[in-house]
């Protein structure tokens, strides 16, 4: 029997992984990660990505530079639940750099089970009149050099 289900684009390599540890902070009332806290966790490891992996700093982009990297699209699919102490991996890799923006594919994984994973589309903006703006020299040569 076929399925009904879209199918999922072929991922991309992940090329930024981060442990992290599960805690009071992220759960709610039942004991489980509250889903909006999966958001919290993931900008966290985008911020980590723009600094230990591209070399650019976010809060530099943010603070003197004055440039947003706002979520425009956002998809999410929870497969299983975390709960307080739980160890997993947070992971990202990119999809697709456009002119001001860039597509991620982002997960939450406890050893070989997938936990939560979301597609976010991000675009560069200026944050004096918030309109899009071409992605960063810097960040766009930092993408050039990431392993495809």
């Amino acid at each position: 029997m076929a399925s009904t289900e879209p199918s999922a684009p072929s991922p991309s390599p992940v090329v930024f992984e981060r442990p992290l540890r599960i805690r009071f902070a992220h759960c709610d009332p039942a004991g489980i990660v509250f889903f909006p806290q999966y958001l919290v966790m993931l900008n966290g490891l985008v911020e980590d990505w723009f600094n230990d992996c591209l070399g650019v700093s976010y809060s530099g982009l943010l603070g003197p530079r004055r440039i947003g990297m706002p979520i425009v699209r956002l998809e999410c699919e929870f497969r299983a639940v975390s709960r307080m102490g739980d160890d997993v991996t947070l992971g990202l890799a990119v999809e697709r750099v456009g002119n001001s923006s860039l597509t991620l594919a982002l997960h939450c994984r406890a050893g070989e089970e997938e936990r939560m994973r979301s597609r976010q589309v991000l675009v560069a903006t200026d944050l004096k009149t918030h309109k899009a703006r071409a992605l960063p020299d810097d960040v766009r040569d930092a993408l050039a050099r990431l392993p495809r």
